[in-house]
């Protein structure tokens, strides 16, 4: 346990990005905690640091277009007012079938690895990861889908492993039956034993480098985000303790959307839900008191666009601080005026009542 404020992380995402060995940066947690929003900020500050950033959506909801306002489809694009900033949202069911249609070999391959849990999601994964391996990007940031999707994605180089484990231990058992009944029925050379397990040979090569890159701190690393309330706090606590099992380095948290005491005014509910928060951003100091956790402030308006981005992405940088000390001359004032004004609103909606009682 950090013994004071200043044996403690950074409150900031710079570790991140000074880690210039960094290869992949997921991004996930809850849903509807602003992971897309913290994703698209986190290549927006990396493409200041390096060469070329490719952003990946793997979440079937694709809010990376949304949150951008422009169009991204599965191939990487350019992003508007951007020279080294990509992005591209991939939808694993729709990979699955193009993939399926584009010959009998993986149609093939489709119905032998059906029967493996999980493995078509996983195998669909595999080829795109194979694809971006072939372009050269300095980091690729992924905003993932809800908690358990990512955890299933994590899974997804031992599910194969397994999977083509299974399927390769055929081999010994029916590889005889499946060269007589390749001549038999006239089968091309092309969808032979041969060339089908040596598709899998290479899928698994794939798969091992990939799980190798993924378990190495030096090139991947994992960032939580989260909202103060209890939901958010158990499932990164879940997150965290699933990424340890997996050995997937974490030691960011981001959490978001925190009321902070300046824009508190004199409204009860946001007392409640800033006293609530408290509670639940203290916890998270005590857990996690060796990960660099940022809060980020609640805003009146969502973050969309270039601009806006670019705008909100001081507070990754910089830890939040009130502009005016609670309890100080200054703060006070303001909240008089406030008070002033907010009944100056109530006598004139008291007079308006009045008059309309009279007229009646």
């Amino acid at each position: 346990m950090a013994s004071n404020n200043q044996d403690l992380p950074e409150a900031t995402v710079k570790n991140v990005l000074e880690q210039d060995t960094l290869k992949w940066v997921f991004v996930g947690g809850k849903g509807g905690v602003g992971k897309t929003t913290c994703s698209s900020i986190l290549g927006i500050l990396l493409s200041q640091v390096r060469s070329s950033v490719l952003i990946i959506s793997t979440d079937p909801a694709h809010n990376l277009s949304d949150a951008f306002q422009q169009r991204f489809t599965k191939s990487p694009t350019l992003v508007n007012g951007f020279s080294n900033l990509y992005a591209m949202e991939i939808d694993p069911t729709v990979e699955k079938e193009d993939a399926v249609s584009s010959d009998g070999m993986d149609d093939f391959l489709s119905d032998l690895t059906n029967a493996i849990p999980g493995i078509d999601e996983a195998m669909s994964f595999a080829e795109m990861l194979k694809l971006v391996q072939t372009m050269d990007y300095s980091v690729i940031v992924f905003d993932t889908a809800p908690t358990g999707h990512t955890l299933r994605l994590l899974q997804f180089p031992s599910t194969l492993e397994k999977g083509l484990g299974k399927v390769m231990s055929l081999k010994s058992r029916f590889g005889g039956v499946l060269s007589q009944m390749s001549r038999l029925l006239g089968v091309d050379e092309e969808f032979g034993e041969a060339a089908i397990l040596g598709k899998l040979e290479g899928m698994k090569d794939v798969i091992e480098e990939v799980n190798r890159q993924f378990k190495d701190p030096d090139l991947t690393t994992f960032v939580c985000v989260c909202i103060p309330e209890f939901l958010s706090l158990y499932e990164t606590e879940r997150l965290v303790q699933e990424l340890a099992k997996f050995e997937i380095d974490t030691h960011n948290i981001i959490i978001n959307q925190v009321i902070f005491d300046e824009e508190v005014v004199e409204s009860k509910l946001l007392k409640a839900r800033t006293r609530m928060q408290q509670k639940y951003l203290d916890q998270f100091d005590m857990l996690y008191d060796d990960f660099n956790i940022t809060k980020l402030p609640l805003l009146p308006q969502e973050v969309c666009g270039v601009e806006a981005l670019k705008g909100f992405s001081h507070h990754f940088i910089t830890p939040y601080q009130s502009s005016l000390a609670r309890g100080s001359v200054e703060e006070l004032e303001n909240r008089v005026a406030a008070l002033k004004e907010q009944l100056k609103d109530a006598e004139a909606e008291l007079e308006k009542v009045r008059k309309g009682k009279q007229k009646i």
